[in-house]
């Protein structure tokens, strides 16, 4: 595997674009104001790591097994998957409402938090398509 200078060029600038107001800078700004501002950016570090480590590793593998047209349209329809689950919405009873972190802290909250608003984004999709691309 090479590294293309213009496909990394090309996944940042996606991503970037992709990053601008979406649910996760959201997340990260309020994380910002709760907690210290470099235990923030750690648990936000590696779960996006964690992410697109992930998303890149699937492109990767979809690449192969399935047909460029195919894997466009599997592309779009977890987009739209996710995005109806978003608007949908999900509601907490009283028990779901309290979650200890305990040994984890602000860190293992943050991340935690992160890694889950990722899930399903449109950066990570991004992430997807172009890896399957290069």
């Amino acid at each position: 595997m090479r590294l293309s200078v213009s496909a990394f060029a090309l996944s940042t600038l996606v991503i970037f674009i992709a990053e601008l107001g979406d649910k996760s800078q959201l997340v990260a700004l309020w994380f910002a104001t709760r907690y210290r501002w470099w235990t923030v950016l750690a648990g936000v570090a590696a779960a996006t790591l964690v992410v697109h480590l992930g998303s890149v590793a699937a492109g990767r593998v979809l690449d192969d097994v399935l047909p460029e047209s195919l894997l466009r349209v599997l592309v779009g329809l977890s987009f739209l998957g996710f995005a109806w689950w978003s608007i949908r919405g999900d509601s907490l009873d009283e028990d779901d409402q309290r979650v200890r972190f305990g040994w984890a802290g602000a860190f293992g909250i943050v991340t935690f938090s992160f890694f889950l608003s990722e899930l399903g984004d449109k950066t990570q999709l991004a992430t997807v398509s172009l890896a399957s691309r290069e």
